[in-house]
């Protein structure tokens, strides 16, 4: 969710929120003021980069070790995210130009070596990937939250301006419609946010190039298509996080209203100031912390302001590329963030498409002017998320209304556009040919991060439960991650590398079935009967309309009602036959226990629940698999 300030608590009270109103618009006054008076006027240009990381377990699921692992890497440069297995590295500044991405690339390699180090006396390591495949629903729940207090001030505003559950709906391949409580479903995202410093004169066409950029830049980076388990957009981090942190009640007006996580709605004509005023007229506030700075009083005595209350402000509306004011040695400046960015699939591969993104922010106003004279903005927003959901086959419209498909775009025009830029602002020629090199075969090749998961997926899925096959593709990233090359030369998952240590069969979870067929207790009995002939199963949970489970048939007591004589099924209830209160277990109840359940009980099938909800089901097939790879492995090692 990003850094905030301190001492943050909810809006509750109104005159706590009206006071917080008046000095985040006394900082924009000041603002305005600095912006007059040329008080910008540091003509080094600057980047940087925030590196998010998601910690993995030897099982390649989330790992608890966020705390543990700051405390022993004992650098403010690291930082806590909103969940307990994520961290983020923030890059000291580079002057942009000459050796910045080499250096960039070395900074954050050096990060995540050390973060490698420090995560490992928690059995824990860092992956950069944009949402971890192995991730669990129960995952992210309110226990996985950092205990800090400004999380939980900041959860619990967003979800008391929201006023009900959260409501996520993604169509792909698959299709992903759930509820949740809570904004901890941004957790699931990881990304590699870039900055640009930029002077106040060319904010708006350098902001309005980032903004046109955003969709094919994306296409060429994608690396989220999995969520849950289900195969959706090549970025789906673009569609979860908006989705995730969406504070609209349903209306039934026809009023237009923004979501908190958003492209934008137009292009910047002048100033920064733009983008500020437009939020703080959208968005109200969630949060007020410590910000009694007097803005226009420090201006007043010559100084610099922090600008607190309006950066609080920034920080809780989440633009995909947004402004973003700083001081520095006591001079402030302005920076373009691009928080669209996946993480992974390697460090090299991030600063391949930092080097593009910033390229183009250079070329593109240098070649093509203000692309708000160029392209309508909707035309921008549109390319942006076609590149989220289909990535480099997405059918953009460019310059003049032209049609083009995203590999084509970034292949014939816009890497040498960005290596244009580049060249203008005086990057060594071998690391801009290195970089931009690097994007111009994934692109070729076709094979992004996405493409590489969605195909290992593939390819792993002959190999057990879909949560197993999740978890071996995991592995496989991790090794191709460490060894660094960029993943255009990644070679396939295949099963052969995929080993099942026992350690990673020791929760239910890694062995239920997760596609399970239900029926209702009102639901004629000859449903259930179908449901087991046409899907060769022998037991069907029971729900009740709030999907509760609250019993299960099996095929004997199908049996039984047809020995009552032929007919009498057709008009009776599921409820009327089923097992009521069936004996369950949770998803990390130990594979050994759910095993001695089983016999003990002499029952073939276990369901799997969380707060009374089924989330999986365990059957005596689903060891039959494992047992198999694990004899295999057994035979190879002879």
């Amino acid at each position: 969710m990003g850094q905030t300030l301190p001492g943050l608590e909810p809006v509750f009270d109104a005159e706590k929120r009206r006071r917080f109103v008046r000095r985040v618009l006394r900082d924009l006054r000041a603002l305005r003021r600095m912006l007059d008076a040329g008080m910008f006027d540091d003509p080094t240009r600057r980047i940087g980069a925030e590196q998010e990381y998601v910690l993995i377990d030897g099982r390649g699921r989330p790992a608890r070790a966020g705390l543990d692992t700051l405390t022993r890497l004992a650098d403010e440069s690291f930082t806590t995210e909103l969940s307990l297995f994520n961290l983020e590295y923030n890059a000291p500044p580079v002057v942009f130009g000459g050796d910045c991405l080499r250096r960039l690339e070395q900074q954050l390699a050096s990060a995540l070596d050390r973060v490698r180090a420090a995560a490992a006396p928690s059995a824990a390591s860092p992956l950069l990937t944009g949402i971890l495949p192995t991730l669990r629903k129960h995952d992210l729940d309110d226990s996985n939250i950092t205990p800090r207090p400004r999380y939980h001030a900041l959860v619990k505003a967003l979800r008391d301006l929201r006023g009900e559950d959260y409501e996520l709906r993604i169509n792909g391949p698959d299709e992903l419609i759930m509820r949740h409580e809570s904004v901890m479903l941004e957790a699931a995202n990881t990304s590699c946010q870039f900055h640009f410093q930029v002077q106040p004169q060319e904010f708006a066409t350098v902001f309005n190039a980032a903004q046109a950029a955003a969709g094919p830049v994306l296409a060429a980076a994608a690396n989220a298509p999995l969520l849950f388990g289900r195969r959706l957009w090549r970025e789906t981090r673009i569609a979860l996080f908006q989705q995730a942190v969406d504070t609209r009640r349903p209306l039934r007006g026809v009023l237009d209203r923004s979501a908190r996580v958003r492209f934008g709605e137009a292009w910047v004509r002048h100033s920064p100031l733009e983008l500020f005023q437009d939020d703080i007229a959208r968005f109200p506030a969630v949060l007020v912390g410590d910000t009694d700075e007097d803005a226009l009083a420090v201006l007043d005595a010559g100084g610099v302001p922090r600008l607190r209350a309006l950066q609080l402000h920034n920080g809780t509306v989440y633009r995909w590329n947004r402004a973003c004011y700083g001081v520095t040695n006591q001079r402030p400046h302005l920076r373009i963030e691009s928080r669209m960015l996946p993480a992974g699939p390697t460090v090299t591969d991030e600063v391949a498409n930092a080097a593009c993104w910033y390229g183009l922010l250079v070329g593109i106003p240098r070649r093509l002017g203000d692309m708000a004279d160029r392209m309508d903005f909707d035309v921008a927003r549109s390319n942006f998320l076609r590149a989220a959901r289909l990535g480099l086959d997405a059918p953009l419209v460019w310059l003049d209304g032209r049609s083009i498909l995203a590999r084509d775009l970034v292949l014939a025009e816009l890497l040498p556009l960005a290596a244009e830029g580049l060249s203008a602002a005086g990057i060594d020629a071998d690391d801009a040919g290195r970089f931009l090199g690097i994007v111009e075969q994934r692109v070729a090749s076709g094979q992004t991060g996405a493409r590489w998961l969605l195909d290992g997926l593939d390819r792993l899925g002959g190999g057990g439960t879909r949560n197993q096959v999740l978890d071996d593709l995991v592995s496989v990233l991790a090794c191709r991650q460490q060894e660094g090359r960029p993943v255009h030369e990644w070679k396939p998952a295949t099963p052969e590398e995929c080993t099942v240590p026992m350690s990673r069969l020791s929760r239910v979870d890694q062995l239920m079935t997760t596609d399970v067929f239900t029926v209702r207790d009102d639901d004629v009995i000859d449903l259930a009967a179908s449901l087991m002939d046409w899907k060769h199963v022998r037991h069907v949970p029971v729900e009740d309309a709030d999907h509760h489970l609250v019993g299960l048939i099996s095929y004997r007591q199908l049996l039984r009602v047809l020995a009552r004589g032929p007919g009498r099924e057709q008009c009776i209830p599921v409820g009327d036959v089923m097992q009521r209160d069936p004996v369950t277990v949770s998803p990390e109840t130990p594979t050994l226990e759910a095993v001695e359940l089983m016999r003990a009980r002499g029952i073939p099938c276990l369901p799997v629940v969380r707060d009374r909800r089924l989330v999986g089901i365990l059957t005596e097939r689903d060891f039959i698999p494992v047992t198999s790879r694990l004899l295999e492995e057994k035979l190879r090692s002879c």
